[in-house]
């Protein structure tokens, strides 16, 4: 697996903040009321008992305080637009194995997940009988804050670099025939999975391992999964879990736009 190197945001759609013990300290004081949100009685664990989605899951406010620890001045700062106010965070959680074929997902998904990593766009979500994509979340970006520790190799984030433009080419060829009041109801779908086998075929895969005290900043239009688990990689008992703040526009218009 190719490990990350130094990016650029606008080229590669990707940014990883260094160490800072402020940030640190926001994870150990996030990290227990991740604890509780999976041994809540009605965690939902996905893929075989290897995955918890956990969106809105974290107990943070609306300032992004977690048990009266603010989110850190260095992560604010290098935010590509402002935040006045934070919505729960996701807490994800990965576990030795994943992914494990599961009853809630088609043979078709599973080796989407397996071989591609379940490569996706945030906000498109997955509407009616046939699942088809609607821009519905348009989110400003993904700030990714490791709560744990994992080895490399278990199940880390990826990228895949400069995929957000293929994609912005793709989702403004779908939406521009449409007034711009109606792009939450236009269907992408096609246009997005020819996009993405092009992203495949021309961008640079890469995994994004983190560590507590770091954080992850994506842009909203890059392609990005979860790789599989490798054989023999260990982690914190708790499994590899991070918690991803997803921001929302205003608008499809400022998601499709904006840098």
């Amino acid at each position: 697996m190719r490990m990350a190197k130094a990016s650029s945001w606008t080229e590669q759609g990707w940014r990883r903040l260094p160490f800072d013990p402020d940030v640190l300290a926001w994870a150990q004081a996030a990290l227990p009321l991740a604890q509780a949100a999976l041994d809540a009685p009605d965690a939902e664990w996905r893929c075989g008992g290897t995955w918890f989605p956990g969106v809105d899951a974290l107990a943070n406010d609306s300032a992004g305080r977690v048990a009266d620890v603010a989110l850190p001045v260095s992560v604010r700062q290098a935010l590509p637009m402002p935040v006045t106010a934070w919505h729960r965070a996701q807490v994800s959680a990965l576990r030795p194995g994943y992914p494990r074929p599961s009853p809630e997902e088609s043979e078709a998904a599973f080796r989407f997940r397996r071989d591609r990593d379940a490569a996706h766009v945030d906000g498109l979500l997955a509407m009616g009988p046939q699942k088809r994509r609607m821009i519905r979340e348009p989110h400003g970006f993904i700030l990714g804050l490791p709560l744990t520790e994992a080895d490399p190799d278990a199940a880390p984030l990826v990228v895949w670099e400069g995929s957000h433009e293929i994609l912005r080419r793709a989702f403004a060829a779908a939406l521009a025939p449409h007034p711009e009041e109606a792009w939450p109801d236009v269907d992408p779908t096609d246009i997005y999975q020819a996009a993405r086998r092009e992203v495949f075929a021309s961008c640079r895969r890469v995994a994004l391992p983190a560590r507590p005290g770091e954080a992850l900043l994506l842009h909203r239009l890059v392609l990005h999964g979860m790789a599989p688990w490798a054989e023999g990689a260990v982690a914190d008992p708790m499994g590899r879990v991070n918690a991803y703040f997803r921001p929302e526009f205003p608008s499809v218009a400022d998601w499709l736009r904006l840098p």
